[in-house]
């Protein structure tokens, strides 16, 4: 380990999985380069990361902070109040904790913060998992420091000085799947002699991806394909009754050994988030990704398109995931050449050590 002087960090943002695990990816690597930096998250109350901050063993803070909804919405009229409290509870969090850096990673909690923070002149840095930046991250773009992107022509929306191509911070444990085959198999209970297919829809679920899995169950079974599916908390209680029937399902609100769902695979079927299609790049196994219809200005289909062009994954329109998902499904899996060769492009599409790279960056940053 290379020795650097003890530092404090503050990591903010959140929301989703997408922003909360390469979070915890950065200060992971940050915390293997510097034994004792002090880390600190701030996040939105509510919201995923205040769960799985601390179950990672950070200490985190939350913001009473919600994002500006699109479509008209009473919460609308409340938003410019919740902004301005968060604006002073992220100027009283910074001044208590005094961090030597602001580290932004998207999402709701990350605007107050890294505002805050460039106003103050503390270092900042931002890191963009999308293909396609959220407008949180473009409006930060003008004053921060440094800016990390997963994709190349990030230039249309960040000044290119401050851009560096680092590829998005994955958990190195969920990607690591070597030689996991066996144990997998004992895990899941599942057969190692029939075909399986993983199916997630993100760390929240997704309801199309859902609904299209059980129109296919029968054609699944007919085929002896067995499903790992991460079904999200809101729709498990309706997937509950079809895992009692088909022997060959199992069903998790939330997998936590990703790892070990990812080594049993054969195929696997997700949606497009920017963390999701990082991951698959790292594990190399043929997919078909849904990108969801529902995110803000279609990144999902945007960050799906960056391996689809490298004919490196298969896209199916969320509304045709319905009708067409088992066929799609099956019919790769029938495809032995199909399946070599989306393995054989995904591998060119993997960006290595990424969160390390991140932490070398940010402490580069704190030296200067």
């Amino acid at each position: 380990m290379q020795q650097y002087k003890k530092i404090k960090v503050i990591i903010s943002g959140g929301g989703t999985g997408g922003h909360v695990f390469p979070a915890i990816a950065i200060a992971n690597a940050l915390s293997k380069k510097i034994a004792d930096a002090e880390i600190l998250f701030v996040g939105a109350k509510g919201k995923i990361e205040m769960e799985k901050v601390p179950a990672a063993g950070y200490k985190i803070i939350g913001l009473n902070i919600a994002g500006f909804q699109r479509r008209f919405s009473y919460k609308n009229l409340i938003f410019p109040f919740k902004l301005c409290l968060s604006l002073l509870k992220a100027k009283k969090i910074i001044k208590n904790f005094k961090p030597d850096i602001v580290v932004g990673v998207g999402g709701y909690a990350s605007g107050p913060v890294l505002r805050i923070a460039t106003k103050m002149k503390i270092p900042t840095v931002i890191q963009e998992q999308n293909s396609f930046p959220g407008i949180t991250n473009r409006i930060l773009a003008k004053k921060v420091d440094k800016i990390c992107v997963a994709y190349s022509g990030m230039d249309k929306f960040f000044p290119k000085s401050k851009i560096y191509l680092t590829g998005n911070p994955v958990r190195q444990e969920v990607i690591d799947i070597e030689g996991k085959e066996d144990k997998a198999f004992q895990f899941f209970n599942l057969n190692p002699e029939y075909k399986t297919i993983l199916i997630i829809g993100g760390s929240l679920g997704a309801r199309t991806i859902n609904e299209s899995v059980i129109k296919h169950l029968e054609l699944f079974e007919e085929n002896s394909i067995q499903v790992i599916w991460q079904t999200g908390k809101t729709f498990y209680s309706q997937a509950t009754p079809y895992a009692l029937k088909h022997k060959n399902i199992r069903i998790f609100e939330f997998i936590s050994q990703m790892d070990l769902a990812y080594a049993a695979a054969d195929v696997i079927v997700s949606r497009a988030g920017a963390i999701a299609v990082s991951e698959i790049c790292s594990i190399k196994k043929p997919t078909v990704l849904i990108p969801s219809p529902f995110v803000a200005e279609d990144h999902q289909t945007k960050n799906a398109m960056s391996l689809v062009n490298y004919n490196a994954a298969i896209l199916l329109k969320d509304v045709e995931a319905g009708e067409n998902l088992g066929r799609v499904i099956t019919d790769l899996l029938d495809n032995k050449t199909q399946q070599f060769n989306l393995r054989k492009n995904i591998a060119g599409l993997e960006f290595l050590n990424a969160a390390d790279v991140i932490a070398e960056l940010i402490i580069n940053t704190i030296k200067k």
